[in-house]
C-alpha cells in the first residue's frame, strides 16, 4: 500500500479516502471488500426499515456483484418482504431465460432466494422498446430510490452509460444505447457470451441522472483490469469521457476498491 496517498484513514477492514464528495473504501483483498459491503448494506436496509414501510433498491449484475449479492442474501436479518427491487440495464432482444440475461442473473441470485415484495425487471425482449422505457420510468419515479448498487466498467461506464452516450444532464431516466466494442468484448471475456457476434449491439440502461437520484450509491471496482478506469475516475477531470467520474460529485456515493483496482492511484497524474 506504500504507493497510496498518505491521508487514508484506518477502519476495521477498509482504508477511507474522500475524493471530492465521494467516499472511497479500499480493501487489501476482494473477499474483505464483499464481506464488508454486504454488512454495510444489511445495516443500511435494516435501519431504513425502522423508519419506513418499504425500501427500494436498484441492483446490478456482472462479476463484481456475484460475491457481494451472495453474502448479502446469506447474511439474513433483512425483511425482504418489504424490499422492492429494480435493475440497472438489460440487453435488447434477449429473453429472460437467456444465459446472459440480467433478469435471469438477478432472479436466480436474489429473487428466488429472498422473495422480495416485488422485483421490477426491464423487459429486454419487448416489441415496443420505447414504451418499455416509459413504463420503467414511471416505476422508478413513483417513489424515491433508497439504494443503487452497481459496478464500474473497464472504460469507466456506469450501467451501460458508455463514454459515447453518457450524459450527466440526461433528460431521460432509461434509454436505449448502442454498446461500445470494448464493452461487448468484456462480456465475452467474462464468459457471458461465446463470441462477440453473439453479444447484442443495443441495450436498455438507466441513465446517469437516474442513478444519481438514489439516496445511497454503492459502486464496486475489483481487479487489475479496472485499475485504469479507477485511476481516471478518481484523478481525471469530471467528464463523460469517463462516466464514473460523476461519482465524485455525489456525497451519497461510496466506491469500494480492492488493492488491485487501486494499484495505479497516485503513481501518475491522469491527464484530463
Amino acid at each position: 500500500m506504500s504507493d497510496l496517498p498518505h491521508n487514508f484513514q484506518t477502519d476495521t477492514l477498509a482504508k477511507i479516502l474522500p475524493v471530492d464528495a465521494l467516499t472511497v473504501r479500499l480493501y487489501d483483498r476482494a473477499d474483505e471488500l464483499t464481506t464488508d459491503a454486504a454488512k454495510i448494506t444489511q445495516r443500511y436496509l435494516q435501519n431504513l426499515l425502522t423508519q419506513q414501510e418499504t425500501a427500494r433498491v436498484i441492483l446490478a449484475t456482472g462479476n463484481s456483484q456475484i460475491e457481494f449479492l451472495s453474502k448479502l442474501v446469506n447474511l439474513g436479518e433483512i425483511d425482504w418482504s418489504r424490499i422492492v427491487f429494480f435493475h440497472l440495464d438489460e440487453y435488447l432482444g434477449i429473453d429472460a431465460n437467456h444465459p446472459a440475461s440480467f433478469r435471469r442473473y438477478l432472479c436466480e441470485r436474489v429473487e428466488e432466494k429472498v422473495h422480495p415484495a416485488a422485483f421490477h425487471y426491464i423487459d429486454g425482449d419487448t416489441v415496443q422498446p420505447l414504451a418499455e422505457c416509459d413504463r420503467y420510468t414511471k416505476l422508478l419515479l413513483s417513489q424515491p430510490i433508497d439504494l443503487c448498487c452497481l459496478g464500474m466498467g473497464g472504460n469507466g461506464h456506469l450501467a451501460f452509460n458508455e463514454p459515447s452516450v453518457a450524459d450527466f444532464q440526461d433528460p431521460d431516466y432509461i434509454k436505449l444505447v448502442k454498446l461500445e466494442l470494448s464493452t461487448r468484448q468484456q462480456q465475452v471475456n467474462q464468459g457471458y457470451f461465446n463470441n462477440i457476434a453473439a453479444v447484442p449491439q443495443y441495450a436498455f440502461t438507466l441513465t446517469i441522472p437516474a442513478i444519481c437520484l438514489a439516496h445511497k450509491i454503492f459502486c464496486f471496482a475489483l481487479g487489475k483490469h479496472k485499475a485504469q478506469a479507477v485511476q481516471q475516475s478518481l484523478e481525471g477531470a469530471i467528464a463523460t469521457s469517463c462516466p464514473a467520474t460523476i461519482l465524485r460529485s455525489q456525497a451519497q456515493a461510496t466506491l469500494f476498491l480492492d488493492a488491485d483496482s487501486a494499484s495505479l492511484l497516485g503513481k501518475s497524474k491522469v491527464k484530463s
